[in-house]
């Protein structure tokens, strides 16, 4: 009996896409049938993550001949990794780069890994930033979404009666976050200092939420960015504290979910 227990939640479709993505670096290419067959999920779950994958980047469909004993009609469509996707698929690398950062804070301090997550984020900050500021002020969350995904997050904003909530559907260093927090908070402070605003993060990937969320509040105006990347993960363009009346009250609840069209795999 097949299972489709995976196509429920958010966290469960990442980790059937994950199975997909190893899956096709062992074999190569396979068919909606054979992923199917090999993962134990019914052939129109499977048929959703693959069109979800497809449409992410990660997987491309090519039209070749079966296999498997197949009717009249069209030969089987067969999926294969994308670059992008051989780049995002598990490796060692996910495995050396904690745990350099594991020796770098117990050799150098706390402060060392800190340090190296905001120069990650200063990077990702200078690749995004020209696109978002050659938009219109009103159109920057999107301008930034759009940049954050060709950088490989597939982003995407949604928009909500308190503000603007942008949706980070993939997350190309989770295992290393998961084990080292400053580099949520450093991202969470580029993405301040590229709209000019204060934001708050409000769920990530790494900590099992499914999507980074990050919270704009409407009206908000420009700022700096607090010293202290922990005060309430509230941060501002520039340098000082928020100050109370800074912060969003009552931030509504994350809404970002994984969706078919833009759901990215985990590493």
């Amino acid at each position: 009996m097949k299972n489709d227990h995976d196509a429920s939640g958010g966290t469960a479709d990442g980790r059937t896409r994950d199975r997909v993505v190893r899956l096709l670096l062992e074999g190569g290419s396979a068919t909606a049938a054979e992923l199917s067959r090999q993962l134990g999920v019914s052939p129109a779950a499977i048929r959703r993550h693959l069109d979800a994958m497809v449409g992410d980047g990660i997987i491309t469909p090519t039209e070749s001949r079966s296999r498997e004993p197949r009717g009249r009609g069209r030969p089987a469509r067969r999926y294969a990794l994308t670059e992008a996707g051989h780049r995002a698929g598990p490796t060692a690398y996910s495995d050396l780069a904690a745990g350099a950062l594991r020796f770098l804070a117990e050799v150098v301090g706390p402060s060392a890994v800190s340090q190296f997550a905001e120069g990650r984020a200063s990077d990702l900050e200078r690749r995004v930033r020209s696109a978002v500021v050659a938009a219109p002020p009103a159109d920057r969350p999107a301008a930034l979404a759009e940049a954050m995904t060709a950088a490989g997050y597939t982003a995407s904003v949604s928009e909500l009666p308190t503000g603007l909530q942008i949706c980070q559907h993939h997350c190309p260093v989770q295992f290393v976050a998961e084990r080292f927090p400053a580099l949520c908070d450093a991202e969470t402070a580029a993405l301040a200092r590229v709209l000019d605003t204060h934001v708050q993060r409000l769920a990530t990937i790494a900590h099992g939420d499914g999507v980074c969320t990050t919270h704009i509040p409407a009206g908000a105006a420009p700022g700096p960015v607090p010293d202290d990347p922990s005060d309430q993960d509230v941060f501002r363009a520039g340098g000082s504290k928020p100050t109370a009346s800074d912060r969003d009250p009552a931030p509504a609840p994350p809404t970002c979910s994984p969706s078919p069209s833009s759901e990215g795999s985990a590493l």
